[in-house]
């Protein structure tokens, strides 16, 4: 018979997910983000392409300060997507499988999405 204290394996509030963990599945998250966001990219071509009209509610609805920080976390998913791109082509190579340089590369990953998305902000 099962002890009715078993744990659920892996116990959540006891393990602790390393960081390049929790940086795979984000990078899986910005996907389906990125993915969802590209529906909203083909909506714009097709508010452009349909007038003047169309044009102007797509514009009065990206105006809204909300739907213009989902935008600009978009830009920050898709940046981040990239630099883990960048780092899985790294691994192809079969460089950087130790622990701690696989941590070192995970913070400059995140520091290089932030960057790249506050360069974003600064130039457009």
């Amino acid at each position: 018979m099962e002890s009715p204290n078993r744990p659920l394996s892996p116990h959540l509030q006891v393990y602790k997910l390393p960081l390049t963990g929790l940086i795979s599945i984000t990078h899986r998250m910005t996907g389906t983000v990125l993915a969802m966001g590209l529906l909203f990219f083909v909506y714009s071509f097709c508010a452009i392409a349909a007038g003047v009209e169309s044009y102007a509610s797509l514009q009065a609805f990206v105006n809204n300060s909300f739907i213009t920080l989902v935008l600009w976390l978009f830009i920050y998913a898709l940046f981040f997507h990239f630099c883990h791109g960048i780092r899985h082509l790294i691994w192809d190579v079969g460089e950087t499988f130790d622990k701690a340089t696989m941590d070192k590369y995970a913070q400059i990953e995140l520091a290089a999405s932030v960057v790249l998305t506050l360069l974003s902000l600064i130039f457009i």
